[in-house]
């Protein structure tokens, strides 16, 4: 059964965790904390004849090293999230505050001071490789264009803000230029690099009439553009709205980690007080030696190295995707992907690139095709059909002429040239076909293929088959899933015929045909219940439902702006080998974060045995404790590389 609970779309993981770093402390608490560790230094230093003075060093060097990691994170945390459960909520940074004040009523003022600078640098360390995890992403951030050359109606250039741009203004593009905002090209010729939108790293030749997107770069020639979006809602805003969800979400495991850590922090005090009241009593201890164990035990039960063993990797994996545009709503997503299940895809431009592609072609001996195929080019140069287009691609060496042409209801279209009439049409307006051309139509139908008859004064002279081909890239993306023991399934809503014969071509192991689109999402629902967490991928408005019903929503990145806002990952590039990288990275980040959290909790249980026995004191534990959160934390940066 599917785990989903449909409310994954609302982003319920968003929530404001205790332990989750902004990365904004800004320059003051480093500065502070580097006076502290110079003043605990000159303490240390200074020779006995004025020991008077290295507690007062000590102190101050505790309480400027560490006002932001403990005083602010440690106590102002507990206290908001206390307010906001309505119940005590502290934190593990609460308890390495606890600790340092206990070595000081210890008299301890140097143990004190020491375990708050290894703690708060460790802290500062953390943040800074989870700021370098974030900042692949954070790019994104500053190649947003924020200045555009807009062309007036004198045909004079005003450089004007980007957000006053309207739909339909026009606006030029100088060689080697931002494009600032998504729109249709209107005169001029160059190339376009998108690696900022897609990751494709080769510029795009651009022309009249195609598209391009804001943030991308214009190479070889200037350009005018007619602007086809508002500023906000261009393809690349919602690239930043996807990075800005994605830094909030967490996976399922560093939710339940968060979720947890005041429970555990709670039990750690309770059992340390226990500890102190009870050793004294029965084993005879001193209540100096009952409080420097419990003391010890306190730090080496601290979660810390437990709570980074999400973070880091979580968004080290979201940004090594998101380089190789691969986006995410949230590492949550990521999480879930490596534990698929079951896949189903969209057929038309998700597995196949969305435009019909002549395949075969036959004429019978009678007629010199070089004559005819030149009539039936101009013939369907007259016609703005899919089929005429692709016919039009395919025959590219026969030059169009001037021909009147009817678009005949039941006849197809219908043309006169030189004492002949000439149409075009699906087979089923001709009778009496040669057998030459039936049969291989026929043929060509059971593969999925859709055949128009060409005639001359009523006989069926030739016939044309056309297909929406399969994506090079697309066969060995479900030959990987197959083996990968996840189920693949084709949704579609073509024929029969059609969809199985894509099926065939590209191995999937169940094909579901003539779904209409309302139906889809409850085509997912049946696969959720059979097989478990399932993954659909579309491109289109009529795969929204199903995008949305499935637990992961994939979109393609050159889908609608609805699949592409419902979905959980984005594959910008439109590459399905892309989505396997994706599941590879998502299989190594779960991998790393159950080492990570292994390795902590090992470290705990080890730390607290030994400073049970009186084995370690509090200085050792720190040492041990805040370096198994650095190395947690350089395992999950593992995930940054390819």
């Amino acid at each position: 059964m599917s785990n989903k609970q449909h409310t994954h779309h609302d982003h319920e993981h968003s929530q404001d965790h205790g332990h989750e770093h902004t990365h904004s402390h800004g320059k003051a608490p480093v500065i502070a904390y580097a006076i502290g560790l110079t003043l605990a230094i000159i303490g240390l230093i200074l020779p006995d004849s004025v020991n008077s003075i290295k507690p007062f060093l000590f102190i101050t060097a505790m309480i400027l090293s560490g006002y932001h990691a403990v005083f602010i994170e440690g106590v102002s945390d507990t206290i908001k999230q206390s307010k906001q459960s309505g119940t005590f909520r502290p934190n593990s940074h609460l308890l390495m505050g606890l600790a340092a004040i206990g070595a000081c009523l210890l008299g301890e003022y140097w143990e004190g001071a020491l375990l708050i600078l290894i703690f708060a640098g460790a802290h500062f360390l953390e943040d800074y490789a989870q700021g370098r995890s974030q900042r692949e992403i954070s790019k994104l951030m500053e190649m947003n264009p924020n200045q555009a050359r807009l062309v007036k109606d004198d045909g004079s250039i005003e450089v004007v803000p980007v957000e006053d741009l309207q739909v339909g203004d026009q606006v030029q593009v100088l060689n080697g230029g931002q494009v600032p905002i998504d729109g249709k090209i209107l005169s001029g010729n160059t190339s376009i690099d998108e690696s900022s939108i897609n990751g494709e790293s080769i510029p795009k030749e651009k022309t009249v009439g195609d598209e391009v997107f804001a943030s991308t770069i214009n190479g070889t020639g200037t350009i005018v553009l007619e602007v086809t979006k508002d500023n906000q809602d261009t393809v690349f805003a919602n690239i930043l709205k996807l990075v800005n969800q994605n830094k909030n979400n967490q996976t399922i495991i560093g939710s339940k980690i968060k979720k947890y850590e005041p429970t555990y922090v709670n039990i750690v005090l309770v059992g340390v007080i226990a500890f102190m009241l009870l050793m004294p009593v029965l084993f005879d201890w001193s209540w100096q030696q009952a409080f420097d164990r419990g003391l010890t035990i306190l730090v080496s039960a601290s979660p810390c190295a437990l709570a980074a063993a999400t973070i880091s990797a979580s968004l080290s994996a979201t940004s090594n995707l998101a380089k190789h545009g691969i986006l995410s709503k949230g590492s949550h997503f990521i999480s879930q992907l490596a534990e698929l299940d079951a896949i189903a895809f969209d057929k038309t431009g998700t597995l196949t690139y969305g435009k019909p592609e002549v395949t075969d072609y036959y004429f019978t001996g009678s007629v010199d095709e070089t004559e005819v195929l030149p009539i039936v080019v101009s013939m369907e140069a007259q016609s703005n059909h899919p089929l005429a287009r692709a016919i039009m691609n395919y025959f590219t060496d026969y030059q169009t002429f001037d021909l009147e042409v009817d678009n005949k209801i039941g006849k197809g279209l219908v043309s006169h040239y030189q004492g002949h009439e000439y149409s075009i049409g699906k087979p089923s307006l001709y009778q009496g076909v040669d057998k030459q051309i039936s049969s291989r139509a026929d043929q060509w139908s059971s593969e999925g293929k859709t055949s128009v008859y060409v005639a001359r004064d009523q006989e069926v002279i030739g016939v044309i088959s056309m297909m929406d081909l399969p994506k090079e890239n697309a066969k060995e993306a479900i030959r990987y899933f197959n083996e990968a023991g996840i189920h693949t399934t084709l949704i579609s809503g073509d024929a029969q015929g059609a969809a199985e014969a894509v099926g065939h071509q590209l191995g999937l192991q169940e094909v579901i045909a003539n779904v209409l689109p309302e139906d889809k999402s409850n085509y997912i629902k049946d696969q959720q219940d059979r097989f478990g967490l399932t993954a659909m991928v579309g491109d289109g408005v009529n795969d929204a439902p199903a995008l949305v019903q499935a637990d992961i929503g994939t979109a393609m990145g050159h889908g609608t702006d609805v699949a592409v806002e419902v979905s959980d990952l984005v594959l910008m590039q439109d590459d399905l080998g892309h989505l396997v990288y994706a599941h590879q990275t998502a299989q190594k980040m779960n991998r790393v974060i159950w080492q990570n959290i292994i390795f902590a909790l090992l470290v705990v249980v080890f730390l607290i045995t030994v400073s049970f026995l009186g084995l370690s004191d509090m200085v050792l534990s720190v040492i041990i404790h805040e370096g198994s959160t650095l190395v947690v934390i350089a395992n999950g940066l593992r995930l940054l590389r390819n």
